[in-house]
């Protein structure tokens, strides 16, 4: 009888450890969900446990925020600008094609996008930038400085981002994303693809220095 009780404590002892892991991940996930519903302009919430669970990006227009999961966990959320009347971000499927920690727009005066991550060869990325509340963008995705570097660490060239014009309410509920129609972005030109593959290899080296 001591041996199975011991063979019983042992077992939950085993077993405790996994469901503290997810008891603190879905506990994780409902601190950003509060915060997230109540974002204001240029704030952030991040909790994000570097898991070995696939980065997605979801970006809600009517929303105006960006909410980030681990597998279908939200680890992160943030209020963001996309583009203005005339100027509207694209809604779709996307990935991330380029990363430049300084990157400068080759479309309007050479304006600072720190921590761009491109998302079209026509003009559209994520990157810090002013975040007033509402879109005013021309066409790009901007989010809070603090927030852009960290998304900037935690993604990759090729990780998925999607656009919806959905709301998500607090984001809990990551969407269905297999579904969402991949944005038919123009192809770069040879130059342009030359360029980016040496910047990509430049910028991933940076990271995986740091």
């Amino acid at each position: 009888m001591k041996d199975m009780l011991a063979v019983a404590g042992a077992v939950l002892l085993a077993i405790a450890p996994g469901h503290a892991r997810a008891a603190d991940t879905d506990a994780a996930a409902g601190a950003v969900a509060i915060e997230a519903a109540t974002l204001s302009p240029n704030r952030y919430v991040w909790a994000d446990s570097a898991s070995n669970e696939p980065l997605r990006v979801v970006v809600s227009i009517p929303d105006q925020k960006a909410y980030v999961y681990r597998g279908k966990t939200l680890v992160a959320a943030s209020t963001v600008s996309t583009g203005k009347d005339g100027k509207e971000t694209p809604v779709g499927a996307f990935t991330i094609l380029q990363k430049s920690e300084t990157h400068k727009s080759n479309l309007y005066d050479a304006a600072p996008m720190p921590f761009m991550q491109r998302l079209t060869w026509d003009g559209v990325a994520i990157h810090a930038g002013n975040n007033p509340g509402f879109p005013a963008s021309h066409g790009c995705i901007r989010v809070p400085m603090a927030f852009a570097k960290r998304l900037f660490a935690a993604t990759s060239v090729g990780t998925p981002v999607v656009v919806t014009d959905e709301s998500l309410g607090d984001g809990t509920t990551m969407p269905s994303i297999e579904d969402v129609p991949t944005y038919d972005t123009p192809q770069a030109s040879p130059e342009t693809i030359a360029e980016t593959a040496a910047a990509n290899a430049g910028q991933l080296e940076q990271i995986a220095g740091r």
